[in-house]
């Protein structure tokens, strides 16, 4: 039976989905590593939140992992680099939480202008110092976004309500996309050094960890705040502690931190003018019951129809639609597994072209791959890794779809770069579920490429066809078939010889030293 595990608190309504399709759902939140360990070994799917950090241990421990869902946005939780490699698909819920983490910003940005949990901790101390703590009000005031996607852009509708003037940051978004008059583009040391207020909704990569240190602290206006409820480590926290409690700048509201939960010792604890909350951003029952139901909803789905929903690491988004194209992909992939027998060196360069009423070059190409690849690597080859594993071995691979009219209704033509030249094969599928091979090294052919073969190229002279017959009838080898084709200006042919099994290397090497005979490959699809 198809086990998923759940390794983090989700909505019921979510797992009793998954338990009505039949699915075994293993839910054991919050487990320890060792249980971890010792559940990944058996499951297929796994459903996260933030909590649960799937390592690149845990995913080699994880032989049958087909899928991990990820309630919610960021799957920096989830080694993503490994799960690619091991052919491991990492959808997420992007929208679920969008509202929760928007309304969260601005409740803190809020509370952070009004000195709310300064009072409140006064307040519960036994004191009452009204004139310490003396706000500000939003409206009017400069608020920097940097980061636009989903939840900066609900942050800053619900800004323009609060009549603040909103600049914007975020170098894979153009200016195009907002109104010039509600939304102003700058350059991040602009937006740093003009803002009243600066609201982060970013991923943590390389480059936006510790975007905020020190010396970007230090360009802000000394009554600016800043307010984090996107990933812990953009920030630097150490720097803004020292920030905080020099007056560098006027205050600080965080969601999320490096570490969770907070050690005793982190310097936030200790820091002035700070409002922190223990990662709620999302932490709301719509939003939990939206991504947890929508998380499982995209597993059930995948693992009972293939059916792909907010792939993070899939070139792939449709899988109904791969099954349409399913005859080419067949084809692609053994076309990639013959190549893959007739190149006697490294590969260095792939090129697939697609003719005729194909219209979608891309999976074509990765199912091309998938055959090439098959036994040069103990990976699991899918179209999730082809790709990775084509650039790690240093091969340039590339497709197209050529609208040149050719002889066939649909075509693909693969290209294989070696040191010792280009081999070209080309395939297309007859009817529905007819794959043929029409063109080796520019000889046609007709073949249906399936068991045992011999590609021969020979010297286009009589005798060849009764020489290698010969010695395969004496070797106890039956021929099914013997298929040759010749050109007009080639003094040379090329034969596919279907054959009974495969053929001893003695038998082999007895061919080979057939004086007509140039070129001969034993192939198996």
């Amino acid at each position: 039976m198809t086990k998923i595990l759940v390794s983090d608190p989700i909505a019921d309504k979510g797992i009793e989905m998954l338990e009505k399709a039949g699915l075994d759902v293993i839910y054991n939140p919050n487990p320890s590593d060792d249980e971890l360990q010792s559940l990944a070994g058996d499951i297929h799917a796994w459903v996260v939140r933030s909590g649960t950090k799937i390592t690149s241990n845990l995913l080699k421990d994880a032989p049958n992992l087909r899928v991990i869902g990820r309630a919610g946005v960021g799957v920096d939780n989830i080694d993503l680099e490994e799960a690619t490699n091991q052919g491991v698909i990492v959808m997420n819920n992007p929208d679920g939480n969008t509202i929760s983490a928007a309304e969260h910003t601005i409740a803190l940005m809020m509370a952070l202008s009004r000195n709310v949990q300064l009072g409140h901790m006064e307040i519960v101390n036994g004191d009452w110092n009204r004139n310490s703590l003396v706000g500000s009000e939003l409206k009017g005031k400069t608020l920097g976004v940097i980061g636009l996607g989903r939840i900066g852009r609900e942050v800053i509708k619900r800004a323009l309500g609060l009549e603040m003037k909103i600049i914007g940051f975020d170098p894979y978004v153009n200016q195009e996309v907002f109104d010039p008059e509600q939304v102003q583009f700058e350059d991040l040391d602009t937006l740093t050094e003009t803002s009243d207020y600066i609201t982060l909704h970013l991923p943590l990569v390389d480059n936006t960890t510790d975007l905020f240190n020190s010396e970007r602290l230090a360009m802000m206006k000394s009554s600016a705040r800043i307010i984090n409820v996107a990933r812990g480590g953009i920030i630097n926290e150490a720097d803004l502690a020292k920030a905080l409690n020099n007056d560098v700048i006027a205050g600080a509201a965080l969601d999320v931190f490096v570490e969770e939960p907070l050690s005793v010792d982190n310097p936030l604890l200790k820091a002035k003018n700070i409002l922190l909350t223990p990662h709620l951003g999302a932490s709301t029952h719509e939003a939990s019951e939206g991504v947890s139901y929508g998380i499982c909803r995209q597993i059930k789905e995948f693992l009972e129809d293939e059916k792909l929903s907010n792939p993070i690491n899939m070139p792939i988004t449709d899988m109904a639609h791969l099954k349409q194209i399913a005859p080419f992909l067949e084809l692609a992939e053994t076309l990639g597994k013959i190549q893959r027998q007739l190149a006697d060196t490294a590969v260095t360069s792939v090129s697939v072209e697609c003719f005729g009423n194909i219209e979608d070059s891309k999976p074509i190409a990765l199912s091309f791959l998938i055959g090439l690849f098959q036994g040069m690597t103990d990976n699991r080859i899918n179209f999730v890794n082809a790709s990775i594993i084509a650039e790690e071995r240093g091969i340039s691979f590339s497709h197209s779809l050529n609208t040149e009219s050719v002889s066939f209704s649909n075509l693909i033509v693969a290209h294989v770069s070696t040191d010792e030249g280009t081999i070209e094969v080309a395939g297309s599928v007859f009817g529905d579920q007819h794959p043929r091979i029409v063109d080796i090294m520019g000889y046609e052919v007709d073949v249906r490429p399936e068991g045992n073969m011999l590609f021969v190229q020979n010297k286009d002279v009589p005798g060849v066809i009764g020489k290698v017959g010969m010695l395969l009838g004496e070797g106890g080898v039956n021929i099914a078939e013997y298929l040759l084709s010749r050109t007009i200006d080639n003094d040379s042919a090329y034969s596919v010889i279907k054959i009974d099994g495969q053929i001893s290397e003695v038998l082999y090497e007895q061919l080979s030293q057939v004086d007509e005979i140039l070129d001969i490959k034993q192939l198996h699809v």
